[in-house]
């Protein structure tokens, strides 16, 4: 009787270790299971992260290419404006030169031939010195025919008085000397003022032609920066376009144009899951918003993509908090997604979602703002919007 029951109380004992061990097992393979789940899911993630990694890696690339472009076009404008400097220089040191030559030759307009520029005013004041120098030619001339006056006073003078011959012919040897001095002067000014007037003709079509050259290049040079400028400017009219768009509708971003949703009303604390009552408001926000940059005609031709981001506070790790904004950032985008307003613009192809952790924290006085780091932002990207920027930066500086 007793062995019986000996007996028994060890079969129910091997029982339920049998069942302990069972359900042990189980668990473990649930473990398991759900271990190999997670992993697959962090492939998942890490691979569609690696891809959009590769595809900012190219489109990065694609801009340092573009910007290499520019720099060398920016270099070759640079090497442009430095060669003309240098003509200009070299035209500069052949006006000095004619300047020293002009002034070995008339001492009376050498101040003045020291002050040529490519003014309008030194051009003039050459242009009195020449009209100077034919005033002189004339004085010649009326010299010589004063000479001749006299000569002719004297021929009279010797036909009625009783000079001797040999007086009369002194006379008249005297006179022609002097006839003939002042032609050689008259002479030796005609060429000269004839020089000076080809060397100065010379000169200024040298400087009309290099000053022509000079005014195109720099007119040019204006036109393709004011271009360029328009170009970089773009961002400030589409945020300009929004805010004249929305008015006090929505408050958005004076700078980035972005669209700031608190996540306390969004989501509850530690979940990436949308509170029902939020997603009225949230769907309204989105419409204003999106809707005036896809049917806007200034802006809809530059958007390149819109883009969903959440932000976290401070508080706890980074991995943690990384986790938590993607996924806050998903859900919007998946709940937006699902709106008929997105399906009838063809919203898809433009969104994307990211999570920022507590890298873009919102700071006032240099300490963090937690209430305000908590939040979702919606926001634009334009075309080439990076390079842009890069290029304004070059334009500006000094």
């Amino acid at each position: 009787m007793f062995r019986n029951k000996s007996t028994d109380t060890g079969s129910n004992f091997w029982i339920s270790y049998a069942d302990l061990m069972a359900g042990l097992l189980f668990v473990f393979i649930l473990l398991i299971g759900a271990i190999v789940s997670k992993s697959i899911i962090l492939k998942s993630h890490l691979h569609d992260k690696e891809d959009r990694l590769a595809l900012i890696s190219q489109t990065l690339k694609a801009k340092e290419s573009k910007l290499d472009d520019l720099n060398a076009s920016l270099a070759r404008s640079k090497a442009l404006l430095e060669k003309k400097n240098n003509d200009l220089a070299k035209n500069k040191n052949e006006i000095d030169k004619s300047k020293k030559l002009i002034a070995n030759k008339d001492k009376r307009i050498k101040e003045d031939l020291h002050t040529l520029k490519l003014r309008e005013d030194e051009i003039k004041k050459l242009n009195q010195m020449l009209l100077q120098a034919n005033t002189q030619k004339d004085l010649l001339s009326k010299k010589i025919v004063v000479v001749q006056n006299l000569l002719n006073d004297t021929n009279r003078t010797l036909n009625q008085t009783e000079i001797s011959l040999a007086q009369r012919n002194k006379m008249l040897k005297e006179y022609k000397g002097k006839v003939i001095v002042l032609s050689d002067e008259l002479t030796e000014a005609n060429k000269t003022v004839q020089n000076k007037d080809k060397k100065l003709l010379e000169l200024l079509n040298a400087l009309d032609e290099k000053g022509t050259k000079y005014d195109k290049l720099v007119e040019n040079l204006q036109k393709q920066k004011a271009k360029i400028k328009s170009l970089t400017g773009i961002k400030l009219k589409v945020v300009a376009a929004l805010k004249e768009a929305l008015g006090d509708k929505i408050d958005i971003d004076k700078k980035s144009g972005s669209l700031r949703l608190a996540s306390n009303i969004l989501f509850d604390s530690g979940s990436a899951t949308l509170k029902e009552g939020a997603k009225a408001q949230l769907k309204q926000a989105f419409e204003e918003y999106i809707g005036t940059l896809v049917s806007n005609p200034k802006i809809k031709p530059h958007l390149d993509k819109i883009i969903i981001e959440g932000h976290t506070d401070s508080d706890g790790g980074y991995l943690y908090n990384l986790d938590l904004s993607q996924r806050r950032a998903f859900a919007v985008m998946n709940f937006l997604l699902t709106l008929d307003f997105a399906r009838e613009y063809n919203i898809k192809p433009l969104m994307i979602a990211s999570g920022r952790a507590y890298l873009d924290a919102i700071k006032v006085n240099g300490v963090e703002d937690k209430e305000a780091s908590r939040r979702i932002e919606i926001k634009f990207r334009l075309k080439n919007e990076d390079a842009m920027h890069e290029i304004e930066k070059v334009l500006d500086a000094k």
